[in-house]
Formats: C-alpha cells, structure tokens, sequence
C-alpha cells in the first residue's frame, strides 16, 4: 500500500512548486527576441504530455472521459487560459518581471468579485476591503508603467489576471471537480491559436533551438510538474495555506532576473506589489477562502 502523504510534505511540494514557477520570468528572458505565439507555441507542446500523464492518473486511466465530462465550462475555461497564457508571455516580454508577477497575483481578488457576479457567491468584507487595497497597489504600478513606456505590458498582466479568474470561476462549476481537464484543453487550444497566428503572420515554426528547448521545459517543467505537485499537496494542506505559500512564487520571481540578468524595477513597482501583497496575506488570514486553481502562468 502506498504511503499517504503528509503535511509536511504537502507543504514541501506546494513551496516546491512556487520555487519552480518564480522561474518562469527568467526563462522567458533567455528564450530570446521572438515572438509571443512561438513562447506560446513551445512551451504549450511541453505541457500538453505532462498533463495527459498527470489527468490519466487523476482520471483513473480514463483521460478522454473526463475531458468529456468537463463539457462547455472545459472548453471555455481551456479558451480563457489560452488568453491568459499569451497576455502573461506578453506582459513579461515588454514590462519588467516584477511588474508582471505582482500585477498577476491580483487573481484570486478576481477571481472573488467575478464569482460574486456569475455565481452568486457572497463576497466577505475582509475580501471587500483587500480587493480596495489591491486596486490601490495595481493603480500605483500602472501609473508608473505607463510613465515608464510599459504601459502595454502592464495592461496585458492584468488582462491575464482577469482571464485566469475567468478560468477559476468555471472550475467552481458543478461540472468540473477537477480542473486538469480544463488547463490541459487550454495547452492544447494555445498550440492551435499560436500555430494559427505564426503561420498568419508569414513567420517560420523554427526559432533557435536554446530557445525552444527552453520553452518546452517551461511547459513541461515548470508547468506541468509544478501543477501536478501543487495539485497533489492540495490532498493535504487547507487552501488557505496553499494560497500564502504559493506567493513564494512572487516573491522570487523579481529576483531571480535581478541576480542573472540585472533587471530592477521602480520603487513604485515594489511599492504597490507590496500593497496588493499585503492584500492578499490580509484576506487569506482573515478567513478560510474557497479552493483555488494552481496559479497557472
């Protein structure tokens, strides 16, 4: 019999997880100067045997069923992460990491308002105040993005935000338990959307191969494996918890591309990450949230 897995493992896999996708802004960096649907396009076909291996298992050997059972709510929930893996790539691209990574972990605040309107969830008032807070923090970084010329990327990081709670909302749905089905969908529609946009522009499939290899690690690395730990710590370890230490993965990202690449951001940049920091610490300490979706980026 299998060895049931303990707390402290739990919490090793979900501080594992947060290691490995604080990553994702440094490898976008090192992949090169090509375009947002060749990220998209690479490292899509990384993930999608990652999450086939992950949903089989998870499915009980029935990979297709469950895709079948996820219905509309998958499909839709798949198109949105197609929209919040390309605006992320894009943000990274043209911003600095650490205003992209602050500005995407203003999720789960969406994630609560958009609930409130589509479900009909109610809606704390730690989570009224924290949402307000955040605002305050995402209006200081935009400011100074659009003062800065990155305007652009800033907007991008908060479409991603919004389409990744989109997806969040649609796997509280009835219908869809599990939410690998649905991101596993979303690799797959990306590969399609980003081959669709490369060949409509006249560009060739073919970047440096560092690059795609680096791409296709992100995928299946970063990605795929960082899921399925995250996925299966959340058998042990209370949401709550999951949502304080999966913010290691904001925390590092900004420094990992300061030690190796010597990016900074504004003061600005980290003051008003901090606010929405401190908005997300104060709601989930205030209160036991709902299960949320793996912060796929």
């Amino acid at each position: 019999m299998t060895k049931a897995l303990t707390y402290r493992q739990g919490v090793l896999l979900v501080l594992a997880a947060g290691f490995i996708w604080s990553l994702m802004g440094l490898l976008i960096r090192l992949v090169g100067e090509v375009s947002t649907w060749h990220v998209l396009f690479y490292r899509s076909a990384g993930m999608v045997p990652v999450l086939w291996v992950m949903l089989w298992i998870r499915s009980g050997g029935a990979p297709l069923a469950a895709l079948r059972r996820a219905g509309w709510a998958g499909l839709a929930g798949g198109a949105c992460l197609v929209a919040a893996f390309a605006c992320a790539i894009f943000a990274i691209q043209s911003t600095t990491v650490a205003n992209a990574v602050f500005l995407f972990s203003a999720t789960p605040l969406m994630s609560a308002l958009l609930g409130r309107i589509f479900l009909g969830e109610a809606v704390r008032a730690v989570t009224w105040i924290a949402i307000a807070v955040a605002l305050a923090g995402i209006f200081i970084m935009v400011r100074e993005g659009l003062a800065a010329g990155a305007g652009a990327g800033n907007l991008a990081a908060l479409a991603s935000a919004a389409a990744f709670a989109v997806f969040t909302v649609l796997t509280r749905r009835p219908e869809m338990p599990d939410a690998t089905p649905a991101i596993l969908t979303g690799a797959l529609l990306s590969i399609l959307a980003a081959a669709a946009m490369i060949a409509a522009a006249g560009d060739s499939f073919a970047i440096p191969l560092p690059g795609a290899l680096i791409a296709l690690a992100m995928g299946a690395v970063i990605l795929g494996i960082g899921l399925s730990m995250f996925a299966l710590a959340g058998r042990v370890v209370p949401a709550a918890e999951m949502s304080l230490l999966a913010l290691l993965e904001v925390i590092l990202g900004p420094v990992w591309v300061w030690l190796f690449l010597g990016e900074t951001a504004s003061a600005g940049t980290f003051a008003g990450g901090a606010i929405v920091l401190a908005a997300l610490v104060f709601n989930t300490l205030a209160g036991q949230p709902r299960p949320a979706a793996a912060p796929v980026r």
